[in-house]
């Protein structure tokens, strides 16, 4: 963990970006890894590569074509087109956040945020282009050139233009929810509805924190919540090749969660009125459904107040988008 005094080779403290000016006191503060500090100059970088289209093969794609910043970086279709309108298999999640991620992807497929950005850079489905074809095509603008030189001290590499990705994406965070303020004292700050859906979501008859725990709402672990009988995409088993793992995709964070729709890893329910219909009456029973689902119906009046609740965790800057 960075600390006040951290400084590395070529970096000043002036330029440093701490974990800990970017997250409210009462959040512990993420991990930076000590190979790739964040400075302004990475994270300027970092944002200018996530808006740019000319990562993508036919300079069409962006990162920010699928992770809109007014939608909490996620989307509102159920899989969003990569190059020539080809589609993949999962909805694209949110990326507040992010940061906390202690395995990336939503099958935990890539150990850490510093070379996620390799997948969909390469994936034929989205951006489509090998890295060495983009590494020529960066070096060739003397802007990129020269903000790789800044940033990192060399030129464009794929070592650093991940990496660069993940600085920006370090500081996408959002902890400033009413949900945040009623936590921290604030009484005002939620309705009498949506404490009473904050009863019902931490009550042992719904179990919903026995997964959407923590300050980031997942405790990160990967679990089956009975979708479906028969999975086209493996999940989690397509890493591990356990058939243990079948269905298992990593348990989101309800952070922003009204903006994200639709829901789901394959973005399948619309609303989170159906996610609510889906644990209630729907669950497949698969195999390897999650031991902690449990079996409950809420009348209309708790169908509102969970649907209050769930509202109120969406932070002020995510709604408005992030001025990023």
């Amino acid at each position: 963990m960075l600390g006040s005094n951290a400084c590395y080779e070529g970096t000043t403290q002036a330029e440093m970006i701490f974990p800990y000016s970017l997250v409210p006191e009462d959040i512990t503060p993420f991990e930076v890894p000590a190979d790739n500090p964040l400075t302004l100059a990475k994270v300027d970088l970092g944002r200018r590569l996530f808006n740019e289209p000319s990562i993508s093969l036919d300079s069409t794609i962006s990162c920010a074509s699928c992770h809109k910043k007014d939608l909490a970086f996620a989307d509102t279709l159920s899989i969003t087109p990569g190059i020539h309108g080809l589609t993949g298999d999962r909805n694209p999640p949110s990326l507040l956040n992010a940061a906390y991620l202690q395995s990336i992807n939503k099958d935990g497929g890539v150990a850490k945020l510093d070379i996620q950005a390799l997948v969909p850079i390469e994936d034929e489905n989205e951006m489509g282009i090998s890295i060495v074809k983009l590494i020529d095509r960066l070096q060739a603008d003397p802007d990129y050139s020269r903000q790789f030189t800044a940033a990192y001290g060399t030129d464009v590499n794929g070592y650093n233009i991940p990496r660069a990705l993940a600085s920006y994406v370090r500081t996408l965070i959002s902890f400033d929810s009413p949900y945040d303020a009623y936590t921290n004292g604030d009484i005002s700050a939620l309705s009498q509805s949506a404490i009473k859906g904050k009863a019902l979501f931490f009550s042992d008859r719904l179990n919903c924190a026995s997964c959407h725990s923590g300050n980031l709402l997942t405790n990160q672990s990967f679990q089956n919540n009975g979708l479906y009988n028969n999975y086209s995409d493996l999940g989690r088993a397509l890493i591990t090749l356990d058939s243990a793992d079948v269905g298992k995709f990593r348990v989101p964070s309800l952070r922003n969660v009204a903006l994200t729709a639709p829901y789901m890893h394959d973005g399948s329910l619309n609303s989170l009125q159906e996610v609510l219909d889906h644990y209630q009456h729907n669950l497949s029973g698969h195999t390897n459904q999650s031991p902690q689902l449990r079996s409950f119906e809420l009348d209309d009046d708790e169908v509102q107040d969970m649907m209050a609740f769930l509202e109120s965790l969406t932070g002020s800057q995510a709604k408005r988008g992030l001025n990023q």
